[in-house]
Formats: structure tokens, sequence, C-alpha cells
């Protein structure tokens, strides 16, 4: 991912890390509240559910109590047990001896008065037949549930199927309503017949209409509906109060997270931070770039080159990210970096080929690091790889200071790593300094080999190695014809496109057993 997407993907990760603990301490808020509300609307229902289930077995109960007596229709003994089961059972309100449809007598009345009984509005599976009937032998008006089994009825006051506490801190009401004729039997308080219709005709059990909530359930046994409902505005109360406690959570979550994010921010926009990173979770790979020796085409090593791979697949070169490196204080952290991947990745091939070497690039810094020279000598013994194998190449830079650089250059020198001088001509050139430091090898930079016939450059640092006694390596050979020029006038070594371009350390490996004429295939079998 490039550093703008990555930037724009922060940003709109700090809107969203503001903005959501606010919006979540809201619906939070109103979350609690609602769950509150509807778990004691959902208490209250099955409550009654449960109270329902309740006065129907007490019914039954009686029904099968009053059943077993055997005695003469309405004599004294019967009526008796008619009120002792009326008496006895805490839900039943009458017991009524009944023939067919008429009733005869019950536990009021030694004759019963009532008009004879219409079909029953259910008759349940074990042959329990139910009413909503006004009818009574006191001639009051009021709807009473009547259940019979047999020749026996009990009656049932139906406030005892909604006669349940509220345990919430609001108002809740309660109806019971008959499904064979659609009618309300009794009623805490006035029903919308609306609402009711419009829940039976859709099947609902939940329905919310002008503030109010309404719950539903259908007691099958008896094929009556109990309908719930309560006002929404408590549970609005309650939201409130909810997000009062929980808004001031939210801003600082917001805050925190704010912070955390233009903290991050401003990390991701910082090029030093983004190569730091890069450095601590080791991103940067090492590739290797043949070197031949020109006079017969033969490999002889290879210089390690550093590349920091990208999300989007592109490789970072050296001359892009080192600079930085450089100026951050961070490139002994990645010349570190590179040695350690070199004797991870070569080591073992170095050792088996104690011909062949690796070029490791050092910048200014890095030569006044005392403990580079204790890295290089504790890898090369645990590798068992000589430390002639393992050159040093130092751009001109680095020889700026040469009372300063040189006693150092001399510590690896006498350790046996060979000293290449990178890029030479390009920077501090003189001959002076190339007398005063221990130095095996110039490398002709690029630019030179690509205009060998335009320019007297290239004859120039020919004869100056040559006088000097060192050894050259040619950077960026691209032809046969450069090759050519470069052997003919007397440089020992190249390296470029014309052989291969750099490869990773398995792949290097794999090139030499197969480049013609190598002698890697035969000494490794």
């Amino acid at each position: 991912m490039t550093s703008r997407r990555m930037v724009s993907l922060v940003t709109g990760t700090l809107v969203v890390a503001v903005l959501l603990p606010i919006l979540l301490s809201i619906w939070l808020a109103r979350y609690q509240a609602e769950q509150r509300f509807y778990r004691e609307l959902a208490s209250y229902t099955q409550n009654i559910n449960q109270l329902a289930s309740v006065v129907i077995d007490e019914s039954k109960a009686a029904l099968n109590e009053i059943n077993r007596i055997d005695s003469q229709t309405c004599e004294p003994s019967h009526l008796q047990a008619m009120r002792r089961v009326a008496f006895t059972y805490r839900f039943v309100q009458e017991v009524i001896f009944i023939k067919g449809s008429q009733a005869l007598c019950s536990s009021l009345e030694q004759e019963s008065h009532i008009s004879p009984f219409p079909e029953p509005e259910r008759v349940n599976n074990e042959g329990y037949r139910f009413w909503f009937t006004p009818s009574n032998d006191l001639g009051i008006n009021h709807y009473m549930i009547a259940m019979s089994h047999h020749d026996h009825m009990v009656v049932l006051d139906p406030r005892s199927f909604i006669d349940v506490l509220p345990l919430a801190t609001w108002s809740i009401d309660s109806a019971i309503i008959g499904l064979t004729r659609n009618r309300v039997i009794i009623s805490s308080a006035p029903l919308s017949l609306a609402v009711w219709q419009h829940m039976h005709d859709h099947n609902l059990t939940r329905y919310e209409d002008a503030g109010i909530v309404y719950s539903m359930f259908r007691h099958t046994q008896t094929n009556f509906a109990v309908v719930v409902w309560a006002s929404s505005h408590p549970m609005k109360a309650a939201s409130n109060q909810q997000l009062m406690l929980w808004l001031p959570v939210g801003v600082l979550i917001s805050l925190l997270a704010a912070a955390l994010m233009l903290r991050l921010l401003k990390r991701l926009q910082s090029p030093r931070a983004r190569l730091q990173d890069a450095i601590h979770s080791r991103e940067f790979t090492v590739c290797y770039q043949p070197i031949m020796r020109l006079s017969d085409n033969k490999f002889v090593g290879a210089e390690a080159l550093i590349r920091w791979p990208q999300a989007d697949g592109s490789l970072l070169t050296p001359d892009i990210f080192i600079p930085l490196a450089e100026q951050s204080g961070l490139i002994r952290e990645i010349t570190r970096l590179v040695i350690e991947k070199v004797f991870s990745e070569m080591g073992s091939w170095l050792h088996q080929h104690p011909d062949y070497h690796v070029s490791i690039n050092l910048a200014a810094d890095d030569i006044a690091d005392n403990a580079l020279l204790a890295l290089l000598t504790a890898r090369c013994q645990h590798y068992q790889v000589s430390s002639r194998q393992i050159a040093l190449e130092i751009t001109e830079r680095g020889f700026a200071d040469p009372q300063r650089t040189a006693p150092i250059v001399e510590q690896f020198h006498r350790a046996g790593h060979p000293i290449y001088i990178d890029d030479f001509g390009t920077g501090y050139s003189s001959l002076s300094y190339l007398q005063n430091l221990a130095v095996d090898v110039l490398k002709i930079d690029k630019s030179f080999v690509d205009s060998l016939e335009y320019n007297t450059v290239a004859p120039h640092i020919i004869d100056m190695a040559k006088h000097l006694q060192l050894e050259l390596v040619a950077e960026g050979i691209e032809s046969a014809r450069q090759a050519q020029w470069l052997c003919e006038h007397g440089v020992q070594y190249g390296q470029g496109w014309l052989y291969s371009k750099a490869l990773r350390g398995n792949e290097l490996q794999l090139w030499c057993e197969n480049y013609p004429g190598s002698t890697v295939a035969r000494t490794t079998r």
C-alpha cells in the first residue's frame, strides 16, 4: 500500500474512531433501555401465561374431584360437595351441575335458573369445554369463563388470569380476548380494538402504535388471547438516563482513539517512521548481482544489494531510501540487517565454495561503528567462512576525512576483508588518499562504463589503479562490446545486465550451476 493510500486510510479510520464510540454509546443507551423494557414486558406476559396454566390446571382438578362424587342429582350431599369444591379451590367461583346444556343446580343455588348454555366456544383434546358467558344465577352482567367436563362445570373469574403484579417501574395493562367471537372478556384498561384486530389479522406477537408497545400470546387450551401493553415513554426516559451514563464514556474513548490515530497518522506521514518500522519488521530483502572475471567469463562473487519491497509489489532501490537512512541515523541498523541476511542466505554456500565472495556496502557511519567488525568476525566463524570472502564496499564519501577513517579501514583490512572503493571517480577523488588507505579494489561507476568511447575518465581510472596496483571492477556492463573494451584495457572484473540482473540468494546459486563454464555444478556434486 502506498504512503498516500495509507494516509487516506488512516484519516478515514480517524473519523470512524472519533464518531463510532459516540454513536455506539448512544446506541448502547437506547439498546439497554429497550432490552430492559421488553424484558419486563415479556416477563409480565410470561407470568400471565403461567398463571393461566395454573388456573386451568386447578379447574381440571376441581372438575375431576366433583365428578367422582356418587350422589343423586342436586341432593343435599351433592350440593354440599359442590360447595366444598368451590370453597377449596381458590380460582373457582362456582360449581354447576348440568345436563346437556341446561344448568340444574350449583354451589350457590339449589335450583339454577340460568338459561341453557350455547355451544361451547372450544372443546380441547381432553374433552374439556369452554365458554365465555355472562350467564349466572345472580343476574349480574359480568363475563365469566366456564369450563366443564362430563356433568359438572366450574365458573372462573377472568381477572384470575391477569391478576399479576408487574415488577416494572411503569404501568403495564392486560386484557383477555375470546378468539371465537373476537370479544374482550376482561381488560385492566381500554384496549384499542383496531390494534387488536391488526395484530390478530397479521398474526403478530409484538406491535407498536402511537407510543404504545403491545405483546400478545394465545392460550391454546382455552382459545383465548392475552394482550399486554405499556407506554414506551418510560423506555425513552430510561434511554436518556442510560445516555447520561454512556455518552461521557463514548466521548472519552473517542478522544483517546483520536489521540492514538493522530499519533499513528503522524508516524505514517513521517518517512523516518516508515523506514524504522520496515527495519523492525525486517521487510528488506537482499539481492545479489554476479561479479564475473572478464578474461574468461567465470563467476567469482556477487555484490549484496538491499531492496525494500512495497505493498504494490514494487521494490525501492537503495538510492531512494539509503540517503534517508543516513540522515535519520538508521543506516547502521540497515547495514546490520544486510549482514545478517547475507550470512543466513549465503553463509553455507560460501563455506562450500571458498573461492567465491560477497561484497557488502558500508556507509560513512558504518565505518565508525566499532561493533561492526566484531559482528563480521562472529558470523564468519559461525559459518566457517573466510574473512576474505566478505568484501566491504565503501563509497568515496566515506573517505572524506582520511585521517579519521584510515585507521578503522585498516582494522577491517587486517582482519582479512578486502576493501573496495565504490563508484570511484564520482566523489572525493584524490590520489593522495588512495595512497594512505588500505584499499584493494576500485569500482568503476556505470556512468563511465556507459560512455567508454566518449570520455577519458575510465582510462584515467584504469591507469591510476595500475599505478597503485589495485584491481578493478566495472559496474553496469550491458553489452559484449563494453566487456571486451574493459578487458582489453586491463579491467579484471565486471558486473551488469550482460551477465545477470540482481538475484535472490537461492536464484543466484541456481544461476551459478547453470551458467556456461561455471564450476559450481561440479564442485557441489
